[in-house]
């Protein structure tokens, strides 16, 4: 029975990893020439924010059905990978990353110094997979989550289109929230917090709290409250991780 319900997770991840590719694809019809490029960019980023929903039911189908699997579990890996490292790494090429080269051996624009910025964030993310894969924790990750990360990524466009963030500020961030991903802090795990208390109304009544707060803080000002939610989130483990360090100084 297991394995026979497993295909019910296994169908969201792979929604998941379908909505990364496609977010990569609409990025990649921005043109020089494209008359309002940053809809596009919103759209790909929005694609990423989606997919971090898949990436977080499918674990809660799993866990409810208990329909866990090895093969789900590597799945949902190469997912994430895909949706919330490559897909953010090329969104912010094409977004931001591609006007940065360096003239050498006297040819203008022959070192792309945009695509190792923006190679950073897969690397980073798939050094993170394979660390949880080998070394699960099961009340805390290790390092900033790769989906929360992706989804940083994801909402920047959205940002920008309200409030324009310039360049020396969006490249410094892009490569934190990467290292953050490959760092020893620790952070919470939400799903340990309410394991043993899921039910479909609770989650049925979290996403109508949701949608209501989304509608009364308006349309265009979403992508904010959600930047807070999860600075808040990164900020936490931050602080967590000095807390512990001055403690063990002092020991």
């Amino acid at each position: 029975m297991k394995k026979k319900l497993a295909w019910i997770p296994n169908t969201l991840t792979l929604g998941n990893l379908t909505l990364g590719f496609v977010s990569m694809l609409v990025a990649s019809e921005v043109t020089a020439d494209h008359p309002n490029p940053l809809t596009l960019f919103s759209l790909s980023g929005f694609l990423i924010i989606l997919a971090a929903l898949f990436d977080g039911f499918d674990g809660m189908a799993a866990r409810a059905l208990d329909a866990t699997t090895d093969l789900g579990a590597d799945l949902d890996s190469l997912a994430d990978l895909t949706t919330f490292g490559i897909a953010p790494g090329f969104l912010m090429y094409q977004m931001i990353f591609q006007e940065f080269k360096v003239d050498l051996f006297g040819q203008a624009d022959l070192f792309p110094l945009g695509m190792l910025i923006a190679a950073i964030f897969p690397i980073c993310a798939a050094y993170r997979l394979a660390r949880f894969n080998v070394d699960k924790d099961p009340s805390s990750f290790t390092g900033l989550p790769s989906p929360v990360a992706g989804v940083i990524v994801g909402i920047f466009p959205l940002a920008i289109s309200i409030l324009p963030i310039p360049n020396y500020l969006s490249i410094p961030i892009f490569i934190m929230i990467a290292l953050l991903m490959v760092s020893t802090i620790r952070y919470s795990k939400p799903q340990v917090a309410i394991r043993g208390k899921f039910s479909w109304p609770k989650l049925g009544m979290v996403l109508t709290g949701i949608i209501l707060l989304v509608f009364l803080i308006g349309p265009m000002r979403w992508p904010w409250m959600l930047y807070g939610m999860i600075f808040f989130y990164v900020f936490s483990g931050i602080v967590s991780f000095l807390i512990h360090t001055i403690q063990e100084l002092k020991v």
